[in-house]
């Protein structure tokens, strides 16, 4: 089968597959369990409801090390009380006066929900220690520009487990790549739009190095949340959620409009829970208690349509009018399965399908994974008719025409009298053999002789129908072809079901 990116080949400027959006998790071993704290405080003489004065002091050494970084760089914190205020915004419109050179951007402070513990007594076993609870704390948020992952954030809560959060967007990686091999290229937001050579940016997309980003997160912990090493712990880094989008860079908007509009009315009509279920690699069974389901969206920016299958998703976009983006989303990396190494807990291990593990060392075999969904999805996408030309001719055959000062009409494919114009002429007898207006008469009986020849009249004038000869016969053109084709596809199309509307 023919893909998209090879019909149009002449229109395309490039194509790449790329981690976009990744959001990693950073844990301590020892304080991220309640049991283990529990053991922690007992083997260091530490009563257990001692246990806010015990993590009051790394509290305040992580407001002095903000403090601190703020003053080094020359930029105060910002404290935003207001949960509707948008942090990206306030960031963008700082990079906009300060520019994307390496460094500290920006400090944001909030007050957040976070995971925490709370000292308790068992009075049935007589036992006390800590367990899990929910409270606020305040959270930094340190936003900066690194030189290997471009614009990242850093979130350190206040309090005990010091669970990090750290964010930075897949696209910076080829980007620094390309700019090491002195390959031009342009970008917009978190999209290449221009690269001199698209197929070294794909290797570079590619061989991301989870080694160099380990060593990167490490460091980013020991800048932003010190106290951790007082614990003689390292961060365990897991994959929290990312994103791989496919995009085809189209030369021109124009070559681009008129494609998605179509892919987009087709595709939310065409693919239904089996379709989305195999987009991921996976098979039907009647155990699966899932969601599955489509949504499309209309935004200022333009529309997009969602497909979701329980933790995961695979999108459709158009981004910058330039740019037809696939995209998917894993919200949990063990929603995927694949042929790795299984230790058991008597010690042995063997090869087989398991559930993807969480840690960062997982990006590299889900890679594979999320570019091969991106892929099934452009090929489904694919198999779609181009009916451009089609729609183009379409709109032809509904203008008004004028000949020897009188107008004729165009054909109104959604009134019910055109309607059944349109499903005569697509008689199949008709097209073989041809018809005269008394054949005409006996499926449009509501028409007189007159109103006949004039409809006859009518579909000529506008290239629908053609006469041969002296046979007084009338066979469709194939420009009337094309009409009766695309007209009843239009005919047969329902309404957008539940359009989601964002301003």
């Amino acid at each position: 089968m023919e893909l998209l990116t090879e019909r149009y080949s002449e229109k395309i400027s490039g194509t790449l597959s790329c981690y976009d959006r990744i959001v990693i998790t950073g844990t301590l071993p020892v304080l991220s369990n309640a049991g283990q704290l529990s053991a922690y405080m007992f083997q260091n003489d530490i009563r257990i409801f001692d246990y806010a004065k015990f993590a009051e002091p790394y509290r305040d050494r992580l407001k002095e090390n903000a403090q601190s970084l703020a003053a080094g760089a020359g930029i105060e914190i910002e404290y935003i009380r207001s949960s509707g205020v948008r942090k990206e915004a306030v960031i963008e419109s700082i990079l906009k006066k300060r520019g994307t050179h390496p460094g500290l951007v920006h400090i944001i402070s909030v007050m957040e929900g976070c995971t925490t513990y709370k000292p308790w007594h068992d009075k049935v076993s007589h036992k006390t220690f800590l367990k899990y609870d929910q409270g606020k704390c305040l959270t930094y948020y340190f936003y900066f520009i690194d030189e290997l992952l471009g614009l990242c954030y850093v979130r350190v809560p206040t309090w005990l487990p010091f669970k990090l959060q750290i964010f930075f967007n897949g696209h910076a990686w080829p980007s620094n790549e390309l700019a090491k091999k002195n390959i031009a290229h342009r970008m917009m937001d978190n999209a290449f739009i221009a690269i001199d050579d698209w197929g070294k940016a794909q290797k570079a997309s590619d061989n991301l190095s989870v080694e160099k980003l380990h060593k990167k997160l490490d460091a980013f912990a020991k800048t932003y949340c010190p106290v951790h090493q007082e614990f003689k712990q390292e961060y365990h880094w897991s994959i929290m959620q990312c994103e791989y989008s496919t995009d085809i860079v189209f030369k021109k908007q124009e070559d681009l409009k008129p494609l998605y509009e179509q892919l987009i009315a087709k595709a939310i009509h065409s693919v239904k829970p089996e379709n989305i279920i195999t987009f991921f690699g996976k098979k039907m069974h009647g155990k699966y208690e899932g969601e599955i389901g489509n949504n499309y969206h209309v935004r200022i920016e333009g529309s997009r349509i969602k497909h979701t299958m329980g933790k995961a998703s695979i999108k459709m976009y158009d981004k910058f009018g330039h740019i037809l983006r696939i995209e998917t989303t894993v919200n949990d990396a063990t929603f995927f399965k694949h042929y790795r190494e299984v230790i058991h807990r008597d010690g042995s291990s063997e090869q087989k399908e398991a559930s993807m593990k969480k840690n960062i060392y997982s990006l590299k075999p889900l890679r594979e994974i999320v570019s091969a969904s991106n892929n099934r999805y452009l090929e489904f996408i694919s198999a779609i008719d181009d009916d451009t030309i089609g729609h183009k001719k379409l709109e032809k055959a509904t203008e008004p025409k004028k000949v020897d000062d009188r107008n004729y009409k165009g054909l109104n494919f959604f009134s019910k009298a055109d309607k059944n114009i349109v499903r005569t002429l697509a008689r199949g007898e008709f097209n073989i053999y041809g018809f005269r207006c008394k054949d005409l008469a006996k499926h449009l009986g509501q028409y007189s002789s007159d109103q006949l020849s004039r409809l006859l009249k009518r579909l000529r004038v506008h290239g629908i129908i053609k006469k041969t000869g002296k046979s007084y016969k009338y066979y469709l053109t194939s420009f009337g072809k094309e009409i009766i084709t695309c007209s009843q596809k239009v005919i047969n199309m329902v309404m957008i079901p539940q359009l989601s509307i964002v301003a």
